[in-house]
């Protein structure tokens, strides 16, 4: 994978689907993630495979000073107009300007604009903006950087790298080599940015102390089956307050939700799900982990967050009595992966193959793990070491 420039990857994926779309003058190009994700660098990236042209306008909200409603942002949009053809129009962080739905459906029946905007909060593909432009746009969850993105930034021993990955997480703007004090403080200043502009804004709240909280039990529990309703009780906050708070930071994606599916049944088990981190490293400095002594629950993070990208459809199995970490979907079939640190003790690789054992189809069945040795299938089952995989 080839580098951009300085400290920066080509999000090759993402630049694709932006590609795809290009030039659709009646489709709104959504971009979706969490702050300091890359949203803002895709977009460059994006526009400067346009080349020089007039015909370019990009408007930074998130660095204009003045409470901008959607009358400024039409003015703005409307200054940047110049020359004949299609125009293209980038707008970064837009989800904060009151009525910005009104300006996008204008642009769409222009005819002559091709739109591309980002935000931190899925909130923004609310219903209004589903009244106002309905079918007319399409999201592209970006989300930080996969593993195989990360080693073609920093390059080096993979085992190395993936360590550091473990510890500082994907966010693009984490460079390991500034030291792990400076990782940690940034880290932290992103989990207090989006608390308060995305969560605690959004949801209408001052309470820092609640709603940190709340974050801390769902970061501790990653890779536990839990429900609003469990949160509430172990924190003695009340239900809606639990409900609003975990909303938003989903909303936020500070958190993905991954719900469980019975095999047998094929049917979605509503009482119960999981959350998973959208980055590790910042899950680690919030928990205040000096390092990392236990990493099976971030490497369990590190593969759903994975499967995230390479799938629509990813869930967390139930057959009988048994779980089987992630089942996947797309239009090949279904998939089944196990995630375990080590399959060297004879006790834990039949713990981690019986669910896979279990499981009476056809559909490929794998096992992710840190092994280097000891590899290879099992009646059917396949052993892979786990950062083979994320670099396939």
């Amino acid at each position: 994978m080839k580098q951009y420039h300085l400290m920066e990857v080509l999000r090759e994926r993402y630049l694709e689907l932006l590609e795809s779309a290009k030039g659709k003058t009646d489709l709104v190009k959504v971009i979706t993630g969490m702050r300091r994700s890359g949203k803002t660098t895709l977009m460059r990236q994006f526009r400067d495979t346009l080349g020089d042209s007039d015909n370019v306008i990009y408007l930074d909200l998130d660095y204009i000073d003045e409470d901008m409603d959607w009358h400024g942002l039409k003015e703005r949009i409307h200054d940047g107009f110049s020359g004949n053809g299609t125009h293209y129009v980038f707008i970064d962080e837009i989800q904060d300007v009151d009525g910005w739905e009104r300006v996008v459906a204008e642009m769409i029946a222009r005819g002559d604009c091709d739109v591309y905007i980002t935000g931190s909060s899925s909130k923004m593909l609310s219903s209004e903006l589903a009244t106002k432009i309905s079918g007319r746009y399409t999201e592209i969850k970006l989300y930080p950087l996969s593993f195989k993105e990360y080693m073609g930034l920093y390059s080096g021993d993979r085992y190395v790298r993936f360590e550091e990955y473990l510890r500082y997480g994907s966010l693009p703007v984490i460079e390991p080599s500034r030291g792990s004090e400076l990782c940690d403080n940034q880290l932290a200043d992103v989990f207090n940015t989006v608390l308060v502009k995305d969560v605690l804004e959004h949801a209408g709240s001052r309470d820092v102390s609640k709603v940190v909280s709340v974050a801390r039990f769902m970061f501790s529990n990653i890779g536990n089956v839990t429900n609003v309703d469990n949160i509430s009780k172990s924190l003695g906050l009340g239900y809606p307050t639990v409900q609003r708070f975990v909303d938003e930071m989903l909303s936020a994606h500070l958190f993905e939700y991954c719900e469980r599916y019975d095999i047998i049944g094929k049917r979605i088990l509503q009482s119960k799900g999981k959350y998973y981190a959208t980055d590790v490293g910042m899950c680690r400095v919030m928990m205040h982990g000096v390092g990392t002594p236990d990493i099976s629950r971030p490497l369990e993070n590190i593969v759903f967050m994975e499967l995230r990208r390479r799938y629509p459809i990813v869930r967390v199995g139930s057959y009988r009595d048994y779980e089987v970490d992630f089942t996947v979907s797309d239009d090949r079939g279904t998939e089944y992966y196990q995630v375990s640190l080590s399959m060297m003790s004879e006790a834990t690789r039949d713990r981690e193959l019986r669910p896979l054992e279990k499981v009476d189809d056809n559909f490929r069945k794998t096992v992710l793990t840190l092994d280097r040795f000891g590899l290879g299938s099992y009646d059917g089952i396949d052993v892979v070491n786990v950062i083979d995989w994320l670099l396939e």
